[in-house]
């Protein structure tokens, strides 16, 4: 019994994307409690599912989240559909409904994690993320089409958890990463905010008017407020392909077999784990602060590795 109410609660939050813990209690003749011990237990499964406290807040699953690959037969899906069908046309419960239209919609040929356009392919998915990302990017990208308002789950980078409804006009890429230009109803006035950092997405079914800007209003010169800073590195042969690839050719230049490059870089957290991913073939010069942070970080590194 319990595995058919955690499906339940599965396939319900599939379809109406956030409910309350009293509803699916009252739902299922159980507790409270135990409706939060189930989530726990489907959240260690992996299922990305988010409880938010407060004013509007609830049980939800992002509207970017899909059914695993390979989580049935294609026979397993016919035969689900089968019985919720007959089930639908004794009970008539339009959760029911909805969950077996999205069954019904899941056999279909499954998307891959790339994008094609044109001449153009991009893969936008990040490693290890079992498409989790290229489907929160293709939901982004449709709502920008469709002028639609959405609802997400942010972390800015100070860490603090915020719900925000937001217009997104435009979808911006830049040094491996993707934002979208968005007004923010929370702020009242534009903003980029980063597709990495949105725990979850949720369609509103609300549409916009597109409100005017230029691209000087964005931020596109690494992103205006964010502090940056400008570094010089000593790279080895063997790093050069990586210091080509993050620093760009141009930056860089050899004089008697070393190679050096000079370049402006957002100074964000990520900055000194990108450094350290290149080991120890780059080296910082300066300034002395970087060099330092890089440092310390490499001796903590080292310090966790007891032997």
């Amino acid at each position: 019994m319990k595995y058919e109410i955690m499906l339940d609660i599965l396939f319900t939050l599939l379809a109406k994307n956030k409910v309350t813990a009293g509803y699916l209690a009252a739902r299922h003749d159980i507790s409270v409690r135990t409706v939060y011990r189930y989530i726990d237990e489907m959240t260690c499964a992996g299922i990305p599912i988010d409880v938010y406290r407060g004013s509007n807040g609830g049980i939800y699953i992002s509207d970017a989240f899909k059914l695993p690959k390979g989580l049935m037969t294609r026979e397993e899906y016919s035969r689900s559909v089968d019985a919720l069908e007959a089930m639908l046309s004794e009970s008539g419960d339009e959760t029911l409904k909805s969950a077996l239209e999205k069954l019904k919609a899941h056999i279909k040929a499954e998307k891959f994690d790339t994008s094609l356009s044109g001449n153009i392919l991009v893969d936008s998915g990040t490693w290890g993320d079992e498409r989790k990302f290229s489907e929160k990017l293709s939901l982004v990208t449709d709502a920008v089409n469709a002028c639609e308002a959405l609802e997400i789950d942010y972390v800015d980078r100070g860490g603090e958890r915020t719900k925000r409804v937001i217009l997104p006009h435009l979808l911006v890429y830049k040094q491996n990463i993707w934002y979208v230009y968005a007004w923010c109803r929370r702020r009242d006035a534009f903003r980029l905010f980063k597709l990495g950092r949105m725990r979850s997405v949720l369609r509103t079914g609300e549409t916009f008017e597109r409100i005017p800007f230029s691209r000087e209003d964005i931020p596109l010169s690494f992103w205006g407020a964010e502090r940056t800073v400008c570094a010089r590195f000593l790279i080895s042969p063997e790093t050069l392909p990586f210091a080509e690839e993050w620093l760009g050719v141009e930056n860089i230049s050899e004089r008697n077999g070393t190679y050096r490059a000079d370049v402006q870089l957002p100074d964000d957290e990520s900055l000194v784990g990108k450094i350290l991913s290149a080991g120890a073939g780059l080296c910082v010069l300066e300034p002395e602060e970087l060099r330092e942070r890089v440092k310390s970080e490499a001796a903590k590194i080292a310090a966790s590795y007891p032997d």
